[in-house]
Parts: structure tokens; sequence; C-alpha cells
């Protein structure tokens, strides 16, 4: 197979963790496989150039991948949610009519931002690659040709934890992601600044920039924060003692997420405390590979658990990456993707 991969950029998660792992997977299969990046990086502009030069030079950076991908008769075209953060589809179906086959990849709810394109782009796609069963769900009600292939972690690349036997070293409690998600530290804030009154840890936020962590209530919890960078990224991570990935209950956009920072703690072996959102209650099976939290009573009540008691951390991270290794590692998964685009290719629509 002659796959090409439209992706949004080196810094975007989507194209880090849904992408460009499966590259080398593809390849040492024998098939040729290649990114083309967008530029600017699809959710960036350049400040100097301005927001509608920028916008305008992205298109223009995709039609010239289009005509190279129509000169070397690229056979499947992988396009990671969208190819412009805008209702416009113009190019989705110009690569589709030279390529012949359009897999789109989901890992958000983005076709609720943009509900008439992706109505679109649903009933256009050859295959649609879904990261959770809830996304699959709207992806089947228009279109029967889905996969569901959850976002994964390479697990050669996550170490597993050493855990250290000093007795004086402080409790760390982790959450990375995003800077547009920091708000989401926000659900367990109160169940923090109480355990702050008792125990000593510290809160170490990784994320690009921490502009929103000051309009949260962290009052008495010692934060860290740590500037995200993907050469430490490892590093950090695997400093975490208990990570967090708290988020809304009632918020339609967060039912759609795909659960990666949960998956990055289970796979380098530490307990994680969640919200019941989406996929969380189906990567977690509560106290046994990680905890699930609706309320201010039982954030508190199951982090203040992992913090008193040093053997149930290792116990409930030990399961964690057993979970991560096997349901939801590149590893586990590249048989499933290369099987259904085999498939795909095969099928005469």
């Amino acid at each position: 197979m002659k796959i090409l991969m439209l992706c949004s950029g080196d810094r975007a998660p989507s194209s880090r963790f849904r992408m460009y792992p499966y590259v080398v997977h593809f390849r040492h299969a024998g098939h040729q496989c290649r990114v083309a990046n967008s530029f600017p990086q699809k959710y960036d502009w350049i400040p100097w150039l301005g927001f509608r030069p920028s916008q305008l030079l992205k298109r223009g950076v995709r039609y010239c991948q289009w005509w190279r991908s129509r000169l070397q008769g690229d056979e499947i075209v992988i396009v990671e949610r969208e190819i412009f953060d805008n209702p416009t589809f113009d190019l989705e179906k110009r690569f589709h009519s030279t390529a012949g086959k359009l897999v789109l990849d989901l890992d958000d709810g983005v076709f609720l931002r943009y509900p008439e394109k992706f109505e679109q782009l649903a009933r256009l796609a050859d295959l649609i690659v879904c990261g959770n069963p809830f996304i699959q769900e709207w992806a089947a009600s228009r279109n029967p040709r889905t996969l569901l292939l959850p976002t994964c972690v390479e697990m050669a690349r996550y170490k597993e934890k050493v855990w250290s036997s000093n007795p004086d070293r402080v409790t760390q409690i982790g959450w990375i992601g995003t800077t547009g998600n920091l708000q989401y530290l926000q659900v367990a804030a109160p169940a923090l600044r109480h355990l702050a009154r008792e125990y000593l840890f510290e809160l170490v936020v990784i994320a690009g920039s921490f502009e929103p962590l000051e309009a949260l209530d962290l009052s008495g919890v010692s934060v860290r924060k740590i500037v995200w960078n993907p050469e430490t990224e490892m590093g950090h991570l695997g400093e975490f003692d208990i990570g967090l990935m708290p988020l809304h209950a009632h918020s339609e956009w967060d039912k759609y997420k795909c659960g990666l920072k949960l998956i990055q703690y289970m796979a380098i072996g530490i307990p994680a405390v969640a919200s019941p959102v989406g996929v969380n209650s189906t990567i977690v099976t509560h106290g046994q590979n990680g905890f699930i939290a609706s309320t201010d009573e039982e954030w508190e009540a199951y982090l203040r658990q992992l913090l008193t008691d040093d053997k149930l951390r290792r116990a409930v991270g030990a399961a964690a990456r057993v979970t991560a290794s096997e349901k939801y590692s590149i590893e586990a998964n590249y048989p499933r993707y290369e099987a259904a685009l085999l498939e795909m290719m095969s099928s005469n629509r």
C-alpha cells in the first residue's frame, strides 16, 4: 500500500499519538508510508505574517502536497481529523478523487464544531478510524465502514516506574496536557486543597504554558510547573506517583475524549484517578487498575488512599501497565489497523 498521512503537525497530540507511531510499522511491513504536515501547524499561525496570511499559506502548502500525492500515485490518504480547522472540505475531496481511498481518523468530537462539514466527510470516507466507542457510535450512524482504534502509546518508550525507597521523598501527583485543558484541574481542586492541609505532596503540572492555571483555586497546594518538551516528557512522567484525569461530567465535548493522559499514566505503571466521563470508565476498572471519582468526596477519598498506601500505589500501577500494554499500545493495535486498510483496499467501493 502507498499511504499518505495528512497531519496537524509535530506538536499536536493527535499527530504524535495517532499518526507518527504507525509510520515505522507500516514501513516495516513493506508498505510505503509518508507524512505531510500542515504548515504552519493546523492550530497555529505565524505572528509576524498575520492570521489570515497564515491560513492562506496553509492552503497553499496543502495544494502542493495534493499535487505531489497525485503525481506519486498514493493509494490511501489518511486525514487526521480534518485538513483545515474551518468549515471547508474541498481539499479532502481533491485528495479522495486522486488517491481513491480516504480514511478519516477521529480522536475528539471535532464534528461538534463543524457538523455540516463532518456529515459530508463521514459519507465521503472509505473508512472512519474512531478513537473510542462514542465516536464510533456517531460515525456508524453515517457510515458502516468504521474501525475502533484507541489512542495508543508505544510501550517501548514508556519505561516502567521505578519506585523510590526514600522515605523523605515528597509524593508527586501529576497532570499532563495542553494549555487549553488546564481548566479541568478545577474538578479535582477541592480535593487537592483539603488534602494539602493534611499531607505533604506536590502537584506537578506539565503543559505548554500556564495562564489558565491562575484562574483555579489551588490555595495551600504546592504546585510545580514544567513546560512541556518532547525530549523531557518521559523523564518527567516517570517522576509522577499518582496521575489525574478530571473531566466535566456534563460536557458533550468531553464525552468524546480518548483518555490519552490516562493511558500515559497507566503505561508507566502508576495509578490514576479519573472522572467517569466518556471512555475513562471503559479504560479503568475501578479499584484494580485505577480509580473513578464522581464527586469531590470521592476524589478526596481515592487520592487519600493512594497518598497514604505505597503498596496500593504499586499494585494498582502494575495492573494499569498490563492494561496499557494489552489494550492501548501501538504494538497491540497495529495489526488490526493494517488489516482494516488491506480489507478496505480490496473493497470495490
